[in-house]
């Protein structure tokens, strides 16, 4: 028989073809294995060995001082307690939180770069033009916190309750107006919901912030605004400011007397603001997971549960795949809402 078809350097007796599979195969098998070894936790990059000693980045689009910038600063110490590696905390400002979504897309998507991200992130395609999508370039670690905004009128306003509120805007359809921090911003999206789910016809009137919103309010000018607890609780505590309801499933325990819509006689009206972690898809899942597990760790810390109390908002709990679920349904819920024509009622 000729050796010539056996493998190099085979010499033992039988078949050197067979021989020659037989050692091919092997060869194949481990080189498979260790290619699956690496997609695997404990593979190259995995979730045992991070974060390496690397320092780590929480991007956040969100101005210093906001609700978003609170949690994600209390997280990020937990974080850099849990990790033992330094975690640096950015404010990308602007372009309604692109130019923070774009620093995580440039990043080694290796889970050293997260980005601190809020109920924007599947509104903003529909404001702004964005070159990536919220879905596919993005991965949902964990949301953190569910932020409450609180319906408010000033204190000397005729509406008492929400009821009265609403038969005031169907008396005189168009005449009323709502004020927001921007198209597509949670009070933007609290007051639409309301507005659609109360069949009110009013105006839209947007602001740069919250204090100017709140200031117009006061005087009278604007008829009502869903501020941001953190915001508005100081006036309301003051007796300068009317909570009519809070925006959340259930009360919270800042205002314990002050109704949810849906007791107010306003159902599905509720508008979840929550406050979360992504990162870029390509980032490997064990680490992914092992991110969720991090975060999900920091919500139970004293400190970080001493500024949720503060901001009145609520943990939330949820696996990387609960998270992405959220976002495919708030994308479709954001796309039904901005390409309805009433969507500033």
């Amino acid at each position: 028989m000729d050796r010539s078809s056996a493998c190099p350097g085979e010499v033992e007796a039988g078949s050197p073809t067979r021989t020659c599979a037989t050692k091919m195969f092997a060869r194949i098998t481990f080189l498979l294995m260790v290619c699956i070894s690496m997609l695997l936790p404990g593979g190259s990059g995995s979730a045992q060995t991070y974060p390496d000693g690397k320092p780590i980045r929480l991007v956040s689009g969100a101005a210093p001082g906001s609700a978003t910038d609170i949690v994600g600063r209390a997280v990020g110490e937990a974080f850099r307690s849990e990790l033992g590696v330094p975690v640096i905390f950015e404010n990308r400002t602007g372009a309604t939180g692109v130019i923070a979504a774009r620093t995580i897309l440039s990043a080694p998507p290796d889970g050293h770069t997260i980005l601190v991200q809020t109920g924007s992130h599947t509104i903003t395609p529909f404001v702004v033009t964005v070159d990536y999508d919220p879905l596919r370039d993005f991965s949902g670690v964990a949301p953190l916190a569910s932020v409450p905004n609180v319906l408010v009128v000033a204190a000397s306003a005729g509406s008492k309750t929400v009821s009265d509120l609403v038969a005031t805007a169907k008396t005189k359809p168009g005449q009323l107006n709502f004020a927001s921090v921007g198209t597509g911003s949670a009070t933007f999206m609290s007051a639409v919901k309301f507005n659609r789910a109360a069949g009110l016809a009013v105006v839209h009137v947007p602001f740069k912030g919250a204090v100017d919103a709140i200031t117009e309010t006061l005087t009278g000018r604007i008829d009502y605004f869903f501020a941001p607890l953190v915001s508005a609780l100081p006036l309301i505590r003051d007796g300068k400011l009317r909570p009519l309801a809070v925006n959340t499933v259930k009360r919270v325990s800042q205002l314990p007397d002050v109704p949810t819509l849906a007791e107010a006689g306003v159902t599905d009206a509720e508008y979840v603001f929550w406050v979360g972690l992504l990162v870029s898809s390509r980032t490997p899942r064990d680490i992914v997971h092992k991110l969720n597990e991090v975060a999900l760790n920091a919500l139970q810390t004293p400190d970080v549960r001493a500024r949720l109390v503060d901001l009145g908002a609520e943990p939330m709990s949820m696996s990387p795949a609960e998270f992405d679920a959220l976002l495919r349904e708030e994308l479709a819920s954001a796309a039904e809402i901005f390409q309805s024509s009433d969507r500033a009622r």
